[in-house]
Order: C-alpha cells, then structure tokens, then sequence
C-alpha cells in the first residue's frame, strides 16, 4: 500500500480542490490481492487504489473512457515485425502508468 501511495503522490497524480455544491464526488476504495507462485506460496502482496467509478455520470462527470488494454492482435503484429527486421525484443514491467488528459 506504502508504495502505490508513494508513486500517486510522487507523480502529482491528483490536485485536492474543493468540490463545488454541483459535482459529484467520485470516492475510491483499496483493492488488495496476493499474487502466488506456481507451486501456491505466497510471491507478494499488492494493493491498488482505485476510484469508485459507478458513480459517476456519463456527460457530467467525464466525456471520455479509457482502458489501458493492449489487444492480443496488436502484440502479435508487434511481435511478427520485430521478428522479421531482426530486432532484438526486451519486457518491460510498468509498475504505475497514469492517464494524464483531462476531461472536466
């Protein structure tokens, strides 16, 4: 938990303002999980801050959605160029990516 909240606080990933009688505040929950190993011992503990997006209202709260999901086509393609010009592949693990387009 120490650490996604040390990462949200290190990117400025949220200004606190005083909400205005009109708006809706969207609240956020703390979402835990234990990631295992194959053989089912315990690999590490994570913990996710999320907003409570339910309820929010198309229009009024937010215009646009976003999903940082990659399609299975897209690695593919991906994969199937770097193989045919020869380029060398690496992974890279993103611990925390932020959406930083506003919508208000």
């Amino acid at each position: 938990m120490s650490e996604e909240y040390d990462a949200l606080i290190h990117n400025s990933t949220w200004t606190l303002v005083p909400p205005k009688h009109t708006q809706n505040v969207v609240g956020c929950k703390w979402v835990f999980k234990i990631k295992r190993n194959p053989d089912g011992t315990i690999a590490r503990y994570k913990a996710r801050l999320v907003a409570k997006g339910f309820h929010q209202r198309p229009g009024v709260d937010f215009t646009d959605t976003f999903s940082p999901v990659v399609k299975p086509t897209t690695v593919h393609l991906i994969l199937s160029i770097a193989v045919s010009h020869g380029w060398q592949l690496r992974q890279l693990n993103v611990n925390n990516a932020f959406f930083t387009r506003y919508s208000f």
